[in-house]
């Protein structure tokens, strides 16, 4: 049996936060679920190494001083405020993109971390 790391911690916190967040703004996942274990992957590495869910999806000069500034902390001042999620995570049912889970299981996130190691 492999011991849980804070890493594991994390991505179970940011698997739970993406879908109680998802239900509470009657937003969905990604119809390609992969899309979604990819982002919470990054939101929980970037808690792990940063102290904030920085939006992954972005590239940032110093995300030290994004995480202070907090805009692009998950969910974003764009999500918050308008329902735009530049990563695809929490989509709008009229999205062609929107699956129709709210869930996703701590399993699947790690299947597709493990398989995206190396590439």
């Amino acid at each position: 049996m492999s011991q849980i790391t804070d890493t594991d911690k994390s991505l179970e916190a940011m698997k739970n936060f993406a879908e109680q967040y998802a239900r509470r703004t009657n937003t969905y996942f990604c119809s390609d679920l992969s899309v979604t274990a990819v982002v919470i992957e990054g939101l929980a590495r970037h808690k792990d190494e940063l102290g904030a869910p920085l939006c992954p999806c972005r590239h940032y000069e110093d995300k030290e001083a994004e995480v202070k500034n907090t805009f692009w902390n998950c969910p974003c001042v764009p999500m918050r405020e308008r329902k735009e999620c530049h990563c695809m995570l929490f989509i709008t049912p009229d999205n062609e993109f929107a699956g129709e889970e709210q869930i996703i299981s701590l399993d699947y996130i790690q299947e597709v971390r493990e398989s995206m190691k190396g590439h």
